[in-house]
């Protein structure tokens, strides 16, 4: 805890120097009975105009094998490397949407609380996302978080089926400039929480990349949180303005 209260005050070049030491650092924070995990110190995305942060919310329940998936073995026919769209400039989001999922969620803004530790989504809106305005905004250069519970005391939340998602699969993220800003999606993998790769989620970015986190695992009930974090990579692969609509 004192350690993200440091790095919270530490300018945004110190701020990335010192998130490459704390890779496998992880908080957790109980709110309203369920524990969400947080992979990485606060302000540490960097991106276009905008600072970065972490914040990692609940997953869909499974298995404690959902957490620890392996990572695809190296094809020997390696696919070509995904085209990447020029980044946008910087636009607040409002709405998500990923149709593979039948997903359309509104965006809500979330900041730091008094304590120097990113807010997440309240459980009253479950099926409300969050946009972590430290990081960049999606489509911008740099990368962009977006975090969600996965369920909540009463039923499922908006990244229930998040775990479900494929490579390939479309995700829109609609702009107040008017813009919807197209990523396709690169991966999805979990992590157990003592091995969440900080580093390489919250990395820096000179393209528009985004990243969805949720919570992912077994649900431990005597510690009432999740064993794992689920994690979708992403990446901008085209624009649609509100012209085209």
């Amino acid at each position: 805890m004192a350690e993200l209260r440091r790095l919270s005050s530490l300018s945004r070049p110190r701020v990335l120097s010192a998130l490459a030491t704390l890779s496998t650092g992880l908080v957790v924070v109980s709110v309203g009975g369920a524990a969400l995990g947080i992979g990485a110190p606060a302000r540490a995305v960097a991106g276009g105009s905008g600072t970065g942060v972490n914040a990692v919310p609940v997953s869909a329940r499974g298995t404690a094998s959902d957490a620890v998936r392996a990572t695809p073995r190296p094809s020997a026919h390696p696919t070509p490397a995904p085209a990447v769209h020029p980044a946008l400039t910087r636009s607040t989001p409002i709405q998500l949407a990923m149709p593979s999922i039948g997903l359309t969620a509104p965006l809500l803004g979330l900041g730091m609380d008094s304590k120097g530790q990113p807010e997440l989504p309240p459980f009253s809106q479950p099926r409300t996302a969050g946009w972590l305005r430290d990081s960049a905004t999606p489509g911008e250069a740099g990368t962009s978080v977006l975090v969600g519970h996965v369920d909540t005391r009463t039923g499922p939340a908006v990244f229930w089926n998040l775990s479900a998602v494929k490579p390939g699969a479309p995700v829109e993220v609609s702009r107040l400039d008017g813009s919807t800003a197209l990523f396709t999606v690169d991966r999805v993998q979990a992590y157990p929480k003592a091995a969440f790769p900080a580093a390489q989620v919250y990395a820096p970015a000179k393209d528009a990349q985004l990243r969805i986190i949720t919570c992912g695992g077994a649900f431990d009930r005597k510690r009432a949180e999740y064993t794992g974090n689920v994690v979708l990579y992403a990446h901008l692969s085209g624009v649609r303005d509100a012209q085209a609509r």
